[in-house]
């Protein structure tokens, strides 16, 4: 197979680098060393990226080593030329004041509402049942953390005196997409019920989008739970590796943002 190869050298976790296709559609991938050599031997590999039918693509680099960018026209008709190239870095990223500032760890809300100004945006909300948070919820959080998305998900925001109510009704209401873990755990929950309330309104206006992960859970009691959750596109964790789930979001993601721009 015929492609186009960009070896990017060493980068850093969260640069960003920048295709631009000529031509037709083509599939892009954005790979570290040992995916690229699985991938020029015609073996199984990750990366970043997929179809791509406009550009500029932008990608951003998970982990700090030696990336490549690879471009090519497997299942395609046509041809494309490209180019590629590191994008300048970013500001540092706006925080919210560190906690030294607090006079103390325990406040009222009104005390909090004092320098909780800053509306912080989410990729992902994470909606679950604590009893999933060792298993699969938290490791899937620090994999989508890694590959560069902001995610919502209560023990990287919560902290002690904080309003759950209001900290929740902030991440639904500024993140782009609602991550569901569906389990029987999370079906006789209270909270996790609110969430998925505000998820699926969210989802029928079209301000998010709910992607569900089924975990010990069987497509009859998703039905009995919710015919309409049951018919939605699901990754069930009996299938996939939490890594394998957390690649798939993250090229989801990145499409979206991509083409939403």
């Amino acid at each position: 197979m015929k492609y186009n190869l960009s070896d990017l050298g060493n980068r850093k976790r969260g640069e960003t680098v920048e295709i631009t296709l000529r031509g037709s559609a083509a599939n892009v991938r954005l790979m570290d060393s040992s995916n690229y050599q699985k991938y020029k031997n015609g073996r199984r590999h990750k990366y970043i990226g997929g179809l791509a039918r406009k550009s500029p693509i932008n990608l951003q680099i998970p982990s700090t080593g030696r990336w490549y960018v690879t471009i090519d026209m497997q299942g395609l008709r046509g041809t494309v030329r490209s180019s590629v190239r590191m994008l300048p870095n970013a500001l540092p990223r706006l925080r919210q004041p560190a906690l030294s500032t607090v006079p103390s760890l325990v406040q009222k809300d009104k005390e909090m509402a004092e320098y909780d100004f800053v509306q912080k945006k989410y990729d992902v909300f994470i909606s679950h049942a604590s009893e999933d948070k060792n298993e699969v919820v938290r490791p899937l959080a620090i994999e989508l953390q890694s590959k560069g998305l902001s995610v919502w998900y209560d023990e990287f925001e919560l902290k002690i005196g904080d309003s759950l109510r209001r900290k929740i009704d902030k991440g639904l209401a500024n993140s782009r997409f609602g991550i569901v873990v569906l389990s029987k755990d999370f079906i006789r929950k209270g909270w996790t019920n609110y969430e998925l309330d505000g998820i699926i309104t969210k989802a029928v206006t079209g301000e998010q989008v709910m992607l569900p992960i089924w975990h010990n859970i069987t497509k009859r009691e998703v039905i009995d739970f919710s015919p309409s959750l049951a018919d939605k596109l699901a990754r069930n964790t009996s299938s996939y590796t939490t890594e394998e789930i957390a690649e798939e979001i993250a090229a989801i993601i990145n499409e979206y943002t991509f083409n939403n721009k």
